[in-house]
């Protein structure tokens, strides 16, 4: 009980904080890769994680390429430079834009590795976490279907000042003319706060806010 006690004071921390968002992220990317029929149904395996069961890919080289940039990003959160990340759904035929899934994300600048942990146990952020996640899986149910091969791009919008790493590089917003959007509900770890829309031309405008 004692040592249950002390973990739950710790509360979390920017590290802490910066793995949370990464992995929320990784799991996010899949459903949605999986959701919006990317790759195929078969080349994806069921996991627990938050209390769901969600799909991950099994493709080697699809897993190799999430896992380097949820590292990049994982970083990055560490030293608040990320200001967003958009999963773009484009047609391969025509390289039209079709989908953004476009997360934003406060950091609070404050918080430092050395800095009293923030009071926010993880079941509470897991609870809000699993909110988001269900939600991302309900908008499929309104989304029309994508009825062309499409291919997805990550763009991780960053602070100005930052150097563009190695096997990176900069690219324009792929933002989709005359679009609408649905905003869903955000989760919070008190230090890192994402915050999710949808923009696409196909479908209303559905707010969900937290």
């Amino acid at each position: 009980m004692a040592r249950q006690a002390v973990r739950e004071q710790q509360g979390i921390t920017l590290r802490g904080s910066a793995e949370i968002v990464a992995e929320f992220f990784s799991y996010g990317i899949n459903s949605i890769l999986y959701q919006r029929g990317i790759y195929p149904p078969e080349t994806f395996t069921r996991v627990q994680k938050y209390g769901l069961t969600l799909l991950v890919t099994t493709d080697p080289e699809l897993k190799n390429y999430l896992n380097n940039v949820v590292e990049q990003m994982k970083e990055w959160l560490c030293k608040c430079l990320v200001q967003r990340l958009v999963v773009v759904i484009s047609s391969i035929e025509s390289n039209e834009v079709l989908e953004r899934w476009q997360f934003d994300i406060e950091c609070d600048k404050t918080a430092k590795d050395e800095t009293v942990p923030r009071e926010k146990s993880q079941k509470a952020i897991q609870d809000e976490i699993r909110s988001v996640i269900r939600q991302i899986t309900a908008t499929v149910t309104f989304l029309p279907l994508l009825e062309t091969a499409c291919a997805f791009d990550l763009l991780i919008y960053t602070d100005k000042d930052m150097a563009v790493p190695e096997k990176w590089e900069e690219s324009g917003p792929q933002f989709i003319a005359n679009s609408e959007e649905v905003r869903l509900r955000s989760f919070t770890t008190t230090i890192h706060k994402p915050e999710y829309y949808h923009p696409s031309r196909r479908f209303k405008v559905l707010p969900l806010l937290f």
